[in-house]
């Protein structure tokens, strides 16, 4: 195909798309800039209470014009931008319980500013929850740009159509998936690698719950793969680094995967070692 030829395709394909897009520099200076506000005191530290005020309402206009982007309806528009704003201190408050449950239990953490400013867990974490509360009101593809950059920023991939309750704990976190369907419960604990995700990929399951539901107080070690929208993670249980679950667990299991390591004094050796690389 010419180069003119290719042109003109994209441009007749442009021309009768009907889907509307944000724009997506904005979108992502918008979340970016607003985790900012909410939890980095910095500069805010600077300002006074009515220019925190005002500040705080500029991001409405900001979102506002996100929105109108993607639904190009005036009246809907301000009414999605008003519950949402709406919403922000509860999410603000489920944030800090999360930022509490990583301070709670992972010794490497000092403060919780530490945990605010520098745990990628907790970013990918106030991402989604601002993002999940987008998709309830129902707006398309813009919480998947906000999702889909703190996945790119952080390594940790969240749906923001999946359910996680209160005191999220994620440690590490990079390579942790969570799919669109998957419930998790409170006080859960996720470590890096995780996958929590569908059995098939099938496109004609998009209105059937894929992902597993996770109950409240399960640990769930590096590198396990919980697969599946029937299975069940019981609660109060541990799932083992490494295990690759596809049926439910009963409450206070502890589910492991045993290899066998052998250790031996390399000198002298009493045979010979073949290495294959």
């Amino acid at each position: 195909m010419s180069t003119t030829k290719f042109i003109q395709d994209l441009y007749n394909r442009h021309q009768s798309s009907t889907a509307s897009f944000p724009d997506k520099v904005l979108a992502i200076e918008f979340v970016d800039n607003f985790f900012e506000f909410l939890f980095i005191p910095e500069r805010q530290k600077k300002l006074s209470e009515q220019e925190l005020t005002k500040e705080f309402e500029s991001y409405k206009s900001y979102l506002a014009t996100l929105v109108y982007d993607v639904t190009g309806n005036g009246p809907k528009t301000q009414e999605i931008t008003d519950v949402f704003f709406d919403q922000v201190p509860a999410i603000y408050g489920a944030l800090l319980k999360d930022a509490e449950a990583i301070l709670e239990f992972d010794p490497a953490a000092t403060s919780i500013e530490e945990v605010l400013v520098a745990y990628p867990g907790f970013y990918a974490t106030a991402v989604y929850r601002l993002s999940h509360q987008l998709i309830k009101q129902s707006v398309p593809i813009l919480p998947r740009i906000f999702s889909e950059f703190a996945h790119s920023k952080t390594g940790i991939d969240i749906h923001p159509g999946a359910t996680i309750g209160a005191s999220f704990f994620i440690d590490h976190g990079t390579g942790i998936v969570i799919g669109e369907t998957s419930h998790i419960g409170n006080n859960v604990k996720i470590y890096q690698g995780v996958t929590l995700g569908a059995l098939s990929v099938n496109k004609g399951l998009v209105q059937i719950k894929r992902h597993p539901t996770i109950e409240d107080n399960v640990i769930i070690y590096s590198g396990a793969t919980i697969l599946g929208g029937e299975t069940v993670i019981g609660h109060d249980s541990v799932i083992g680094g490494n295990v690759w679950l596809t049926n439910s667990v009963l409450p206070y299991s502890i589910v492991y995967h045993k290899s066998d390591v052998s250790i031996r004094d390399k000198n002298p050796l009493p045979e010979a070692l073949n290495f294959v690389i």
